[in-house]
């Protein structure tokens, strides 16, 4: 299927490594991960999406991009089609307003939910749907659980009203649609729901059934002696309050970061304040 890879740092950071020089880089995963790539990042509070539907591997832009990206918060998206033409309208990142999202996996029998699960959607969102993926009516269905919360025009969303709306948005697709798949290999006709959302401030990853990992220290960090937002959070596990960053990725990257696997059905997230949360 696809890989995701999420970034909220304290401070604006590169993700080159991660993106094209490390061991496993998301540009050596589209080998298998072929059917287009998309970068957001944010930059002075708005995101800034550039995405194709050529492999990462074989794009220029793909290596231009990943040299010059700088940012507090960064999604990053391989595609392998499963639903949807190859084309740029299926491409993740998905964006509405500053909320953008990407998706790791399916809806299985897609096609038999899809008009109910339109419906549930709210109007003054679905005509923003314009692709043919599942994942594309994921996106609005959340944001219409979410929307009943909180002004979506607003940056400020506390990830406590974030994971609320998505918990909920969660429990009414299973309801449609079944239940995601109980593991990463269950098969390609399963359900899963691995996802990463993010407005630039809040950010909140889903492990629905295709593993996810997530990273918030460093064994050593090779800035530790020049970087000014250096803290012990850097190079030791927090299991509650503030950290200087938070990384998902489909699967653990090289480097120095420690991963940690979540487990299937949790949600993990982080607020403007970079204070970390599980649920």
């Amino acid at each position: 299927m696809c890989r995701l890879f999420g970034f909220r740092s304290v401070i604006h950071s590169q993700v080159h490594s991660s993106l094209v020089s490390a061991d496993n880089a998301l540009a050596i995963q589209s080998n298998e991960h072929s059917d287009g790539w998309g970068v957001a990042y944010y930059l002075a509070g708005a995101p800034h999406i550039i995405k194709t539907s050529q492999a990462a591997i074989e794009c220029k832009i793909f290596q231009k991009v990943s040299g010059i990206v700088s940012s507090e918060t960064v999604l990053a998206h391989l595609r392998r089609a499963t639903l949807g033409s190859k084309n740029i309208l299926n491409t993740h990142p998905f964006q509405y307003g500053n909320w953008v999202f990407a998706h790791n996996g399916h809806i299985k029998n897609f096609s038999r939910h899809k008009a109910e699960l339109l419906k549930r959607i709210s109007p003054d969102l679905k005509r923003f749907i314009m692709g043919e993926t599942d994942s594309e009516v994921i996106f609005y269905y959340i944001l219409s659980h979410l929307q009943a919360n909180i002004d979506l025009n607003k940056k400020d969303c506390p990830v406590k009203t974030l994971e609320v709306s998505v918990r909920e948005a969660i429990d009414s697709l299973v309801n449609q649609v079944g239940d995601f798949a109980e593991k990463d290999d269950a098969g390609k006709d399963e359900t899963y729901l691995t996802f990463i959302l993010t407005n630039g401030e809040t950010m909140i990853a889903h492990q629905g059934g295709k593993h996810l990992y997530y990273s918030t220290y460093k064994n050593r960090c090779p800035d530790r002696d020049s970087c000014t937002s250096f803290s012990p959070e850097c190079e030791a596990a927090t299991e509650s309050g503030r950290i200087n960053h938070l990384i998902f990725s489909s699967e653990p990257l090289s480097g120095e970061n420690v991963w940690i696997a979540l487990d299937r059905g949790q949600l993990v997230g982080v607020d403007s304040d970079m204070k970390i949360n599980f649920f």
